[in-house]
């Protein structure tokens, strides 16, 4: 059984650094993509970052580029989400998402939620003003 499990949420202030990471269980690792996604009440989800299976190609969405970085380290099963000069429009629930394919197509396939199969159940991060 395939478990993604995150951490590193907490609440924050304006201008705050964190870093989110995700462990993965109960399949290989090292040869799918991840992406991280974010759902803030009474919106959809939606996607923050991806990273194709051996970490040489990273996406992100406009309203993060710049401030967030999406790394693994597929030795330890593990992806991170660097997130940095945090706004309170960063605050949401943020899911970690595995694919079963090793790279999404640049046309957009990487950012749509039907792309990833496995799903973690969210770490909360929350940015106070």
């Amino acid at each position: 059984q395939v478990q993604l499990v995150e951490s590193g949420g907490a609440l924050v202030q304006t201008g705050d650094s964190l870093r989110l990471s995700c462990v993965a269980s109960g399949r290989a690792f090292n040869n799918v993509a991840m992406a991280w996604f974010r759902q803030s009440p009474g919106k959809e989800r939606e996607f923050v970052a991806y990273i194709n299976w051996i970490g040489k190609a990273t996406n992100y969405a406009d309203s993060v580029n710049g401030r967030f970085t999406i790394s693994r380290d597929n030795a330890r099963n593990t992806m991170y989400l660097q997130m940095n000069s945090l706004k309170v429009e960063d605050t949401a629930l943020y899911y970690c998402a595995m694919s079963i394919k090793g790279n999404l197509k640049d046309t957009g396939e990487f950012r749509s939620l039907s792309e990833y199969t496995y799903w973690g159940q969210g770490t909360q991060v929350t940015v106070s003003s």
